[in-house]
């Protein structure tokens, strides 16, 4: 498991109740290096009482996985609220410890994830059954050119519809994404025909420039491609017909991949920085107020992120971080 794409450290302890062990996000979770935490009394490293220290190590060594929650004092300021999960692993006592703080940074509210759930039930199968109606009377040969214009219209806004309903209910979803290698260009190009028909539309193209020996990244596709399509599709309705989106694929630092999405019409303002990716917040979304968002939070759950920085002049460069 990799603890620092969790936020996650994990403590083992000597019957001594003295740390043994010490892995992952420990720095961000305990507020100490792994090396500071070796050999020090297991109550300090959490910053609880020795009588609460010892409670917790009774509950590891019955090895039935429990979970404990509380505050730790783990420096000057206020106390941080922990997560525990005990247990044995090969026969020493063990906690895997999360900073509730850290974890919940960034998650969709509750009512969002509710409100996403109850959408999908709700509009899916009607959308779905529209679309059909629409996508049947478009074969009748014996429509006048201005009806046939009318249904490609009204099929393009429910594909719309269908994207926004994917954004909301993907920025509400809290399952464990499924990870695989897959090709960076492949990627965009699969993300690509999920808006070809709109790409068309606009004669805007997508050009990708990969350097050589990029590695596969590990990412659940099925989850980053729509919003990754929105995206595109967002700089896209920025662009005069005929333009060109600039992608670029280039290795990063520690083995990473970048993958780098020119906006030439976008303008980030300073006082949006703060806000770029939160729901509803960020003008560059043009209308689909999800999908910076969306897009963040997959990345992240994939042990990814996204960041953007004004170009000199105008324009806005979008740079996604991937696990290789």
């Amino acid at each position: 498991m990799n603890h620092h794409l969790l936020q996650a450290a994990q403590l083992s302890w000597s019957p001594s109740l003295h740390v043994t062990r010490a892995e992952g996000d420990c720095e961000t979770v305990l507020h100490r290096p792994a090396s500071e935490l070796k050999e020090r009394p297991l109550h300090v490293a959490l910053g609880i009482s020795a009588d609460k220290a010892r409670e917790l190590d009774a509950l590891a060594r019955r090895d039935a996985r429990a979970t404990e929650f509380f505050y730790g004092q783990l420096g000057a300021g206020d106390p941080v609220p922990l997560r525990l999960t005990l247990g044995l692993d090969g026969g020493e006592a063990t906690a895997g410890v999360m900073e509730l703080r850290a974890l919940l940074d960034g998650a969709p509210p509750v009512q969002l994830s509710g409100l996403a759930s109850q959408l999908s039930h709700e509009l899916r199968n009607p959308l779905s059954s529209v679309k059909m109606a629409v996508q049947t009377l478009a074969r009748n040969t014996g429509l006048s050119e201005r009806d046939q214009r009318r249904l490609t219209i009204a099929n393009r806004e429910v594909r719309t519809l269908e994207r926004m309903l994917w954004m909301v209910s993907e920025y509400g979803r809290d399952t464990t994404p499924n990870l695989e290698q897959h090709p960076p260009r492949s990627l965009v190009q699969e993300a690509l025909a999920m808006v070809a028909p709109e790409m068309a539309e606009r004669r805007v193209e997508v050009r990708v420039d990969e350097a050589p020996d990029v590695p596969r990244v590990k990412v659940d596709a099925g989850r980053l491609r729509p919003v990754l399509a929105q995206v595109l599709l967002n700089v896209a309705m920025g662009m005069p017909e005929g333009g060109n989106v600039e992608v670029a694929i280039r290795p990063g630092p520690e083995g990473r991949v970048l993958l780098l999405l020119n906006d030439p019409a976008g303008e980030l303002a300073e006082t949006e920085r703060a806000s770029l990716f939160e729901p509803f917040e960020c003008g560059l979304a043009r209308g689909a107020g999800l999908s910076l968002a969306a897009l963040r939070r997959v990345l992240v759950h994939q042990g990814g992120d996204v960041c953007a920085e004004p170009l000199a002049g105008t324009g806005v460069v979008f740079t996604l971080t991937f696990a290789a």
